[in-house]
């Protein structure tokens, strides 16, 4: 069986795979990092999330070979060492823009994404549009919608 290496939350892995196991297999049962969900296998829902490379990926549908060599960055590894919550994280916990939580992390990588796009600002709309194929089964979205505009100065401040 292939290994592949990759660089997960700022640390190197070399794991054992075969060729046709997915990246969120790797995440969550080799690496022990659960907070990257499946939900649809398909592609549908968002929930597998992660950034590869600083872009989003929906991990449910890309090869672990192919993320070799790459820089993946999922949920757990958001925070600060300290445990100080990254401005997104800040601002759905702040408005209530989850319920049941099993979306929220792959929503959560999705919208940093979206804001990390769209510096000059972000309308209503717009983040409506960028959550799609994002799947909430629980909140409506507005809240998320009212987290991530309240993130995006957050994440944009002028230093």
């Amino acid at each position: 069986m292939p290994q592949v290496t990759l660089t997960v939350n700022g640390k190197q892995h070399t794991v054992e795979v075969e060729n046709r196991t997915l990246l969120v297999e790797v995440l969550r049962e080799k690496l022990a990092l659960t907070g990257t969900h499946v939900g649809c296998d398909t592609s549908q829902c968002g929930a597998c999330v992660v950034h590869v490379d600083g872009v989003s990926a929906k991990s449910c549908t890309m090869l672990a070979v192919q993320a070799a060599g790459t820089s993946v960055l999922t949920i757990e590894g958001l925070a600060a060492a300290d445990g100080t919550l990254h401005p997104m994280q800040e601002m759905f916990r702040e408005h209530h823009a989850l319920q049941c939580g099993f979306c929220t992390p792959g929503m959560v990588m999705s919208a940093i994404d979206l804001v990390n796009n769209h510096p000059a600002g972000l309308t209503e709309q717009e983040i409506r549009d960028g959550l799609e194929g994002n799947l909430c089964r629980c909140t409506g979205y507005h809240n998320i919608v009212k987290a991530i505009a309240a993130a995006h100065p957050l994440m944009h401040a002028k230093a």
